[in-house]
C-alpha cells in the first residue's frame, strides 16, 4: 500500500468530466450546505475514517472536496488537501455507478484543483488496490519506503 507522487504539471485533460458531463452527470466542487450529506454518503458507502477527512477538506478555503452528481444525488466525490498538505483522497463512487468514467473525472478534477493552488506535485496515500486505476489515468511514481506512510499508527 505504497504512496503515489503525481506530477500535477503534467496531468491530461478531463476528457473523463466532459463526458460524464455529456451523459447527465456533474462534476462540480462541493460547497458548505452540502458538508453533511456528503458526510452521510461517505459514512454509507465507505467509511467514518474517510468522513473525518472529509470535515476537513471542506473547511478548506476554497473547499477541497467535488462531488458527483446525478439527478440530484451524490454518487462519488473526491477530496484533497486534507489529512496531509498536498494529499488526494480520499475518493470514491457508489457501486451503482463505477465503470462509468466518474472516478477518473473526480480524480483529474481535484489533482487539477491541487495545482491551481501552486503545487507541483501531488501524493497519493496508500493507494492499495486502486494503483492500477491511478497507473491507466495519471502515470504516477510509486514512492518507495512508503509502506505503511503517513496513517502508521492510526487509531481504528
Amino acid at each position: 500500500m505504497s504512496d503515489l507522487l503525481v506530477r500535477l504539471y503534467d496531468l491530461p485533460e478531463n476528457t473523463a468530466k466532459r463526458n460524464c458531463e455529456n451523459e447527465g452527470f456533474v462534476i462540480r466542487t462541493a460547497i458548505a450546505p452540502e458538508m453533511h450529506i456528503v458526510q452521510n454518503f461517505v459514512k454509507k458507502h465507505f467509511n467514518r475514517h474517510w468522513a473525518g477527512e472529509i470535515t476537513v477538506a471542506f473547511a478548506r478555503i476554497p473547499i477541497a472536496v467535488v462531488v458527483a452528481i446525478d439527478d440530484g444525488e451524490i454518487v462519488g466525490f473526491a477530496a484533497y488537501d486534507a489529512t496531509c498538505r498536498s494529499f488526494f483522497g480520499p475518493t470514491g463512487v457508489a457501486k451503482s455507478h463505477r465503470g462509468r468514467g466518474i472516478g477518473e473525472a473526480l480524480l483529474i478534477e481535484a489533482l487539477t484543483n491541487l495545482r491551481s493552488m501552486g503545487y507541483a506535485y501531488g501524493i497519493i496515500g496508500n493507494v492499495g488496490d486502486a494503483l492500477t486505476f491511478y497507473q491507466k489515468v495519471i502515470e504516477p511514481q510509486v514512492i518507495e519506503g512508503s509502506t505503511p506512510g503517513f496513517y502508521r499508527g492510526m487509531l481504528q
